[in-house]
């Protein structure tokens, strides 16, 4: 095996003197508060640092490149990370799972599990966690969009593939305030008609000439986005930097991070659809609205389990996902001569937290899935709430719609996804005859630790909203108790007893890189290499390995109480003996492209790209790794590549930009889906264009952005029925219109996120209607350092189906699917100074 750890401590320990030595100074160019890398502000010259060597003119350079300004996203008031993203043209989020959670893929490529696979999540031009995609740990999960951020800038395809790790299909950078511009703002934040209350600070400026600050963060408390009658979000984030430039353009940075934050996490919830397949109707049950209510609530607020140790436990479905990061880390420019510099960025974070959310196996009649549990007649009782013990003489009316879920808690104990990461590169120039050759060499170092134990279990509730939900107890017909307190059994029962699972890995990256441009008046050529060393290492213990690891249901009194109840007959423990991972895999992606400058105003440009992702922990339990050795018994099944063709037209000028890209994508996957217990093996096509503009006539502002995709499944080796399919969830055509208008006291505008019809699932049966999303926002100021700002997100309530487990409509017209959250309405009060 590759014993790449050594060589990243060395990397990092040789990289760190370096700036401290050089006495670097502040990299203006790339990271000045000014430039906000959008042009909400300027038609001038926008600068791009993401998946770059350095910084470029957006019209100089053959990527596509997108990014929202810090003053978008105060008026934009996104509830979620994700809904942020979405304004990002050719970004396809599923938004709908809370302040994490979300599905993202870019221009067609698929979405064939959770998380974002082929898309890296970063923060000041590292990775927030190195796959986007470990389960039940998605890169947003540990992302908060507060007043830190300058600019979020997004690459789609292109130099993603060669200038980060795992990120073929493209990068999306949060990129901080360093203090540049002086002073900040305090803002509180209440929702109307929800409950929600936040404070958000920040402070920036120059201590001296030569240094510079910022901090910033927020706090919060309530129920959130939906009524669970408790509180459901709770914590918040600091984040700070420090900056020292030198004499010469070289500069130090220092910036640390806290973040300790509970946010509800919303799975999918019972719909009812009538209708057909290819024209169904998406309705709210009686007493539960798909977009505003949830299974979370005020009486089912724990969980009796084991821990990872095989040790009772209770566990609190409070926590949702709660992410606690602790980071710290430095970046630096250090000039090496008049053209050559070497830039750092060094950032270790220490993450670990939660993931608790109920997932409904099944919803349906409350008489049914009692005799489901306790045979015919089956007798149920109130096993949670103000009349605990109860017997529930008439089962439909149970909750205002006689409805029961068997729900699976995914309870998952994020011991450690802690990562180190360092990205050290020179850049200059040579010359080259009358021309300069620009030239960019670097070395990619991480290891990324996935420590987590499922802790799943099993319970029936009710379904009913407003945080009302209670546990059901179910007896025999004889009176014979089937569950304890609501629990049928101790694992994941309504799964088959599965997925008790103990997960202890680290993966080690190691990537040299390089690229090369010329510039030929009004031509510029790039190309660039990088080649990934990764080391899979660790183990992995759970009986879903097979019987040889040891059972994975044993009898045990997990209550403690002297007697062994039916639930305590299938008690989920983690098997001792454990399944070793031991594999390397190496892998090049390249790319290589074009750009003609028409005009000053105008360019055209191309590229060919080839990227690699490599799979984490989604790879284990599955088919492709030897369970005994550890090894792989597919090489292949280690690097999933994507190649993607691109080329288009940039405009810029007069108040006006227009960019217009057409593209081509081939991707392989191999994934697996904790929610369906499937695996993937296939490869997908996708084609089309993505659309981008801009119009500002004194006070209008107009903004819009669409994204047009024919995306097929080529290939599946698990299942060829599916082959020629459009892949699951992906809407042909995506799109986002901003129009805006400004005043010197007053502003106001809206924001339409759209999308068209898709397929629930890949056997393209029932569908997921296209909706429109409308967002508005109203600001007042009434002073140069006052501003007060009315925001109301998805202001008519819509209902926006993202996701469905069904792939048709069942006999009893209920589907378990997730929505975006309905109206939500905040006032805020900002004090700029």
């Amino acid at each position: 095996m590759m014993k790449a750890t050594p060589i990243l401590l060395a990397t990092t320990m040789l990289a760190l003197p370096l700036p401290v030595l050089a006495q670097s100074a502040a990299e203006v160019a790339a990271t000045p508060d000014d430039a906000s890398g959008s042009e909400a502000e300027t038609f001038g010259d926008e600068i791009v640092v993401t998946a770059v060597p350095q910084g470029t003119n957006r019209l100089d350079s053959s990527i596509t490149v997108s990014s929202i300004s810090a003053d978008s996203l105060v008026q934009l008031a996104p509830r979620t990370s994700g809904e942020l993203l979405r304004n990002l043209p050719g970004i396809r989020v599923e938004a709908s799972g809370g302040d994490g959670n979300a599905n993202i893929s870019v221009r067609g490529l698929p979405v064939a599990s959770g998380g974002s696979k082929f898309l890296q999540l970063q923060e000041d031009g590292l990775p927030i966690l190195e796959f986007g995609d470990i389960t039940f740990g998605n890169a947003d999960i540990f992302l908060r969009a507060d007043f830190n951020v300058r600019t979020v800038e997004s690459v789609r395809g292109g130099s993603a593939s060669t200038f980060a790790s795992n990120s073929p299909g493209g990068v999306i950078n949060f990129i901080s305030k360093t203090g540049e511009q002086e002073g900040g703002a305090v803002q509180l934040t209440a929702g109307l008609n929800y409950d929600e209350f936040r404070l958000d600070f920040d402070q920036g400026g120059r201590l001296s000439d030569s240094l510079t600050y910022h901090i910033g963060g927020f706090l919060r408390t309530g129920d959130g986005q939906r009524e669970v009658g408790y509180s459901a979000v709770q914590g918040g984030q600091i984040r700070a930097n420090i900056t020292k430039s030198f004499d010469g353009g070289g500069y130090l940075r220092l910036h640390a991070k806290y973040l300790n934050d509970r946010a509800i996490a919303y799975l999918p919830n019972p719909v009812f659809v009538a209708g057909s397949d290819a024209d169904p109707d998406y309705r709210d049950l009686p007493n539960f609205s798909i977009n505003s209510d949830t299974l979370h609530s005020r009486y089912i607020q724990s969980a009796l389990t084991l821990d990872g140790s095989n040790e009772p436990a209770r566990r609190s479905i409070d926590d949702g996902q709660h992410p606690m990061v602790a980071s710290i880390g430095l970046e630096a420019k250090v000039p090496l001569s008049d053209d050559w510099d070497l830039i750092e960025r060094f950032r270790y974070a220490d993450i670990s937290g939660d993931f608790v959310a109920p997932f409904p196996a099944a919803a349906g009649a409350a008489q049914t899935l009692a005799n489901g549990l306790g045979g015919p007649g089956a007798q149920l009782f109130y096993a949670s709430g103000p009349m605990t013990g109860q017997r529930i003489a008439d089962p439909a009316t149970l909750g205002g719609n006689g409805l029961l879920a068997n729900v699976v808690l995914f309870d998952v104990d994020l011991q450690s996804l802690n990562n180190l990461t360092n990205d050290v590169r020179i850049t200059g120039s040579i010359p080259l005859g009358e021309q300069t050759l620009a030239v960019t060499g670097g070395l990619y170092a991480s290891r990324q630790e996935i420590v987590t134990d499922w802790l799943w279990t099993s319970f029936v509730q009710t379904v009913e909203g407003d945080g009302r939900s209670v546990l059901v107890d179910v007896r025999t017909a004889a009176g014979v108790p089937v569950t304890q307190s609501g629990v049928p059994g101790y694992s994941a029962s309504f799964f088959g007893n599965c997925c008790r699972r103990s997960y202890d890995l680290d993966y080690t990256t190691l990537a040299p890189f390089a690229q090369f441009g010329l510039d030929l008046d009004r031509i510029n050529l790039d190309a660039s290499v990088r080649y990934d060393f990764g080391e899979a290492g660790g183990s992995v213990a759970g009986a879903d390995l097979g019987a040889a690891f040891g059972p994975g249901v044993v009898i045990r009194d997990i209550n403690g109480d002297g007697v062994i109840a039916a639930p305590e007959r299938q008690v989920a423990v983690i098997p001792s003996r454990r399944s070793p991972v031991d594999y390397d895999y190496d892998y090049l992606s390249y790319s290589a492209g074009v750009n003609f400058r028409v005009t000053g105003a105008a360019a055209l440009f191309a590229r060919y790209s080839r990227g690699g992702r490599a799979n984490a922990d989604r790879l284990t339990f599955g088919p492709s790794i030897n369970p005994v050795t550890g090894g792989l018994v597919d090489a292949g099944a280690a690097v999933d590549f994507v190649r993607q063709l691109e080329g288009g037209f940039k405009y810029r000028g007069d108040g006006v930009s227009f960019y217009a890209t057409g593209f081509w994508a081939r991707t392989e996957e191999q994934n697996f889906e904790a929610t369906t217990q499937r695996f993937f093996n296939r490869n997908y096509e996708a084609k089309g264009v993505e659309l981008e503009g801009r119009v500002t006539r004194g006070p209008f502002t107009l903004s819009a952005g669409g994204t047009y995709t024919d995306a097929e499944i080529t290939r599946d080796a698990l299942n060829p029925a599916v082959v020629g399919n459009r892949p699951r969830r992906q809407a042909r055509f995506i799109y986002q219109v901003t129009p805006q208008v400004d005043f010197d006291a007053v502003s106001f505008g809206a924001n339409v996120i759209g999308t068209s019809a898709s397929y629930a699932q890949d056997t393209n049966e029932l569908e997921m209607p296209g909706y429109a999303q409308v967002n508005a926002f109203v600001a007042f100021r009434p002073t140069d350092q006052i501003t007060v700002t009315l925001n109301g997100n998805n202001l008519f309530g819509e209902t926006g189906i993202t996701e469905v487990e069904e792939g048709a409509i069942p006999a009893n017209g209920i589907v378990r699917a997730r929505s975006i959250t309905g109206r939500t309405i905040s006032a805020a009060v900002r004090f700029g100074f």
